[in-house]
C-alpha cells in the first residue's frame, strides 16, 4: 500500500509532464499570490532539464506583463500557467487547456466553482486539498470521483509532538528554548482571559 501511495505521489507530476508532452496546456490554480508563487518556484526546479515554458499570472506581475503573458498563452507559447482567481478571467484564452489544476479546492468560492464547471466540461480537472468540503469528500467515498491519498510526508519534514501535561514552568521553559535554538517560533493560546496574564509573564521569564 505505502507504495502504491508514493506512486500516486510521483503522477500528480507524471500528469503535468504528460499533458505538456502531448501539446496541451495546463492551468494551476492557488488560492492565494503566496501559494502560486511557490508553486512557480517548485515547477521552474523540477522542469529546468526540459523544455517547458512556465508563468506566472498573479499581482507579482505588472499589468504590461500580465498583458504579454495573455497574449503568449493565447499563442501556444506558454505549457504551464500557475495563478490565483485571476486564471478564471474570461479574457484568458488557452487554445488547447488539456488540464486544469486546482489546489486547496474548498477556498474558493460559489461564483469560481461556477466557472470551474465550465472549464470541467472541456479538461480534465484534478483538485487538490488538505482538508475537503463535505460534498467533496462524500462524492469521493460513493465513487463519484476519485481519490488518491498522500500520507508520505514531504523531504526533512519533522514530525509534530503532542505532549499533555500539568502546568509545568521548567517543562515549558525548555521547550521555548528548544524551538527558539532552532530559530522557529511559538504560539501561547489560553482557556480564559484570566489565565493569558500568567502565560504571558511565564514565557516572557
Amino acid at each position: 500500500m505505502r507504495r502504491r501511495r508514493l506512486r500516486q505521489n510521483g503522477n500528480r507530476h507524471a500528469r503535468r509532464f504528460k499533458a505538456v508532452n502531448d501539446n496541451k496546456q495546463v492551468a494551476i490554480l492557488a488560492p492565494t499570490t503566496v501559494l502560486a508563487f511557490q508553486h512557480f518556484e517548485t515547477f521552474k526546479q523540477r522542469f529546468a532539464a526540459f523544455p517547458v515554458k512556465i508563468e506566472m499570472i498573479s499581482r507579482f506581475r505588472s499589468a504590461k506583463q500580465q498583458k504579454e503573458i495573455l497574449q503568449k498563452v493565447e499563442a501556444g507559447k506558454i505549457d504551464i500557467l500557475i495563478g490565483t482567481h485571476r486564471l478564471l478571467s474570461k479574457d484568458i484564452k488557452f487554445p488547447d487547456l488539456g488540464l486544469l489544476i486546482v489546489d486547496e479546492e474548498q477556498r474558493f468560492g460559489v461564483r469560481h466553482k461556477e466557472r470551474l464547471k465550465q472549464m470541467r466540461k472541456e479538461v480534465d480537472v484534478l483538485t487538490m486539498s488538505a482538508t475537503p468540503i463535505p460534498r467533496t469528500l462524500h462524492m469521493s467515498l460513493v465513487g463519484m470521483r476519485d481519490m488518491s491519498v498522500i500520507e508520505t510526508p514531504p523531504k526533512d519534514r519533522i514530525a509534530i509532538q503532542t505532549v499533555v501535561a500539568s502546568w509545568d514552568e521548567k517543562l515549558i521553559q525548555s521547550s521555548l528554548e528548544q524551538e527558539l535554538g532552532r530559530g522557529g517560533r511559538y504560539i501561547s493560546c489560553t482557556i480564559a482571559w484570566k489565565v493569558f496574564g500568567k502565560s504571558r509573564r511565564s514565557c516572557r521569564s
